[in-house]
């Protein structure tokens, strides 16, 4: 059995030094740390932590926000873990899968916290269907006038080129290719 420790901070300004010091107070013999922020997929030492650790060892964390962001990063660690037959235990929340009581309070965790993001998914949905209501309109702001689009596909009709359309207003070739498409939807 061994004990593994991982630490991770969200910006390159923020220290890993306390989180460290726990996990070695813990006993870790292996700390993997990173400062990354981001789900799992960007977060390359954890992966690599993850890949590392076997049955019967002990994967120890400070927080459970530190190992995951989300609920859903959370059960599909805890999945991994479980099917690798490895302990997680955190720290700071007294959490240790290793024994029921700790599993039960683990997945009693998850459930609250599962439950808060449906709530505040729930919430943002009625802000947004409010304030369109209100007129707000959502997304990036036009950067070309609706005439600036007819000389678009009036130069796009006359034979310019797309990179020369990108130049001359300033877009990316997919803004150039929406607006021309939204142009030609409306059949104006």
């Amino acid at each position: 059995m061994i004990k593994v420790g991982y630490a991770r901070v969200s910006s390159a300004t923020q220290s890993l030094e306390t989180q460290i010091e726990k996990l070695k107070a813990e006993g870790c013999s292996k700390i993997y740390q990173e400062k990354e922020s981001g789900s799992i997929y960007h977060r390359p030492q954890l992966k690599v932590c993850l890949d590392y650790v076997r049955e019967g060892d002990i994967l120890i964390v400070t927080k459970l926000d530190r190992l995951a962001r989300s609920t859903f990063d959370l059960c599909r660690i805890a999945k991994e873990l479980e099917s690798k037959d490895v302990a997680l235990k955190v720290i700071d929340q007294n959490i240790d899968t290793s024994d029921a009581t700790g599993r039960l309070l683990f997945n009693m965790l998850g459930a609250i916290a599962q439950f808060e993001n449906e709530m505040r998914a729930e919430r943002q949905r009625e802000g947004i269907i409010k304030a369109q209501n209100r007129g707000v309109v959502f997304g990036r702001a036009r950067t070309v006038t609706e005439s600036q689009v007819q000389e678009m596909v009036e130069k796009r009709k006359e034979g310019a080129l797309i990179k020369d359309l990108m130049k001359a207003y300033n877009l990316s070739k997919p803004s150039i290719y929406r607006y021309l498409s939204q142009y030609n939807e409306k059949g104006t």
